[in-house]
């Protein structure tokens, strides 16, 4: 299986203060970024690549190698109640996260490279966002009319929909 990667390099006139971050597409609609320290790797996987597994709930793609690791694949903006991304495609884009020895693949629309927020530019994302979207939040950037979404992996890793994974 050949898996295309993304670099994850930061642009040289970008802030030179802050924290990098992975900015993507959760969907059609949805910007967001996550923090490079749960991001291990952003991969184009095919979809045959990922095993559907029974009786599992409908966010949950399957179960995938990475690095001769099995790690359980999440359809993240499904995950989230919003619109899903297009199974008719032919590849995923995946962001393995970790947060401590737990791993996780989130299927995302397209992933976008990074950049640098502060965390002055960060702000709540109560009345921003919809509240369901808010506990799996670090809260939310407005840059240039557009809205981020600042994800809090620990939160999604911990999401009661994935404590069927046996780690």
């Amino acid at each position: 299986m050949k898996n295309s990667n993304i670099t994850l390099s930061s642009q040289p006139n970008q802030h030179s203060l802050g924290d990098n971050y992975l900015k993507f597409q959760l969907n059609q609609q949805t910007a967001a970024v996550l923090s490079i320290k749960y991001t291990q790797e952003a991969i184009i996987v095919p979809v045959e690549s990922v095993t559907a597994m029974p009786n599992m709930p409908v966010c949950i793609l399957g179960l995938m190698n990475w690095r001769s690791r099995i790690i359980w694949t999440v359809d993240l903006p499904k995950m989230f109640n919003l619109e899903c991304i297009d199974h008719r495609l032919r590849q995923y884009n995946v962001i393995v996260v970790r947060v401590e020895s737990q791993l996780l693949g989130l299927v995302v629309q397209e992933i976008k490279g990074t950049t640098k927020f502060t965390n002055d530019e960060i702000r709540s994302p109560i009345g921003q966002v919809a509240s369901s979207l808010v506990p799996y939040l670090c809260g939310c950037i407005v840059q240039e009319e557009e809205i981020f979404l600042v994800l809090d992996a620990p939160s999604i890793i911990n999401h009661s929909v994935l404590n069927v994974r046996g780690d």
